[in-house]
């Protein structure tokens, strides 16, 4: 239990209740991205698991398998070896979402897995996105969900400062961690971005201390050093605009910050997935009338006709009117009824948002008086968003109202 608790810091809770329910006890781990057709996937769990019930020159043989039947059959026989058959076998399905683009029975299979095979066997699905997502429409049972919530600021913390250099001391890295978690919480909360923030950042925090004009207590000084090349990394890298290489580059530049140009600017940005797919939705509620919503986004609503909606006052484009402010709701709205299956929706939407604010790709305008609902626009150009819509095979003119 120790060693669990020090690979995996600040899941403590999570960490006891699944070594309550599941022990040390054999299992096999497959990953769903890597593993994109059914027969991949299916043979990495049957091979992988014969590995387990056999010696090394008993599975040399690769075990084939195309069709969920015939896994049920092989698994089976797999199982039925010696140091297997009293055992509990454990399947772990990592990015299990994408069981969704895959045959339609082989969610519902996986779930009835210890029913049509009559061994003792749990599959665990791990996944970023809530089980109502993903749920099958037809019947299946229910599996037992245990909810991993978001790190706190402390937590991130003391993960981070757990990455430091062996070269520096824990309390130097920890003051580090401090400043950027102080500069970068409150848009981002994701582990990974911020893991890849410290460390692209750590070399500059250093150099004071590299160059000999202070020691690792002079916080002071540290910060004044490090200040203008956070703000940089808020205008130019946050979310990944740019390679590493070419951070590091910047870095060596003595450009002032505050001449930096907006994202905006640029004709490509490469964001996180799921956010290119806020800002099409951003901007579609920004130059589409909204009640146009329903026939541009609600599925069987026939055939379009511009002549319908068209009021002698909205002959104008709406284009040359400039971007109209919307609610969150109708931002949300939208952004469900493209991404459809193709995007896992995830707890970190909102924070999302707010990022594609502080990088000026959205602006905050106000809030709704009544229902004291944020509203925002789209500051985007018709280029740039083409150039993000491109990027996912999204076709965003076809949901332009002026284009119809």
């Amino acid at each position: 239990m120790p060693h669990l608790e020090n690979m995996v810091l600040c899941r403590e809770s999570q960490v006891s209740t699944l070594q309550s329910l599941f022990g040390e006890l054999p299992h096999v781990f497959v990953n769903c991205v890597e593993c994109f057709t059914l027969r991949l996937l299916l043979e990495q769990i049957l091979n992988k698991l014969n590995h387990l019930s056999s010696s090394e020159s008993e599975c040399s043989t690769h075990i084939t398998c195309e069709i969920f039947n015939d896994f049920v059959r092989l698994f089976k026989r797999i199982t039925e070896a010696e140091n297997l058959k009293d055992q509990t076998v454990y399947i772990v399905l990592d990015k299990a979402e994408y069981l969704r683009d895959m045959e339609a029975n082989l969610l519902p299979g996986f779930l009835r897995l210890q029913e049509l095979t009559g061994r003792n066997v749990t599959v665990i699905f791990l996944s970023e996105i809530v089980w109502e997502k993903f749920r099958p429409n037809t019947g299946c049972f229910e599996p037992f969900v245990l909810y991993f919530p978001d790190y706190s600021i402390g937590n991130l913390q003391k993960i981070l400062s757990h990455d430091h250099p062996p070269e520096y001391s824990a309390d130097f890295y920890a003051a580090y961690i401090n400043i950027l978690l102080g500069v970068f919480y409150t848009v981002c909360r994701d582990l990974k971005e911020l893991r890849h923030l410290a460390a692209l950042n750590f070399p500059k925090y250093c150099e004071p201390v590299v160059k000999g004009e202070a020691n690792e207590r002079d916080t002071r000084k540290l910060w004044r050093n490090i200040e203008p090349h956070l703000k940089k990394a808020m205008q130019t890298v946050y979310l990944r605009e740019i390679s590493s290489s070419q951070w590091e580059k910047l870095q060596k530049d003595d450009t002032d910050p505050g001449q930096l140009k907006g994202l905006s600017a640029y004709t490509h940005v490469e964001l996180p997935y799921y956010s290119k797919f806020i800002l099409i939705a951003a901007y579609l509620a920004s130059y589409n009338p909204a009640r146009t919503d329903k026939r541009f986004f609600l599925k069987h609503h026939g055939k379009i006709k511009k002549t319908n909606f068209l009021k002698k006052h909205e002959k104008t484009s709406n284009h040359l009117l400039g971007p109209k402010p919307f609610p969150l709701d109708r931002l949300l709205a939208i952004l469900y009824s493209i991404v459809d299956s193709r995007v896992a929706p995830t707890a970190n939407i909102f924070s999302q948002i707010t990022s594609l604010v502080t990088l000026q790709l959205l602006t905050l305008v106000g809030h709704d008086d009544q229902l004291d609902e944020p509203k925002y626009k789209c500051t985007v150009s018709l280029d740039f968003i083409r150039a993000i819509a491109r990027t996912v095979n999204f076709d965003i003119i076809k949901y332009l109202y002026d284009f119809l």
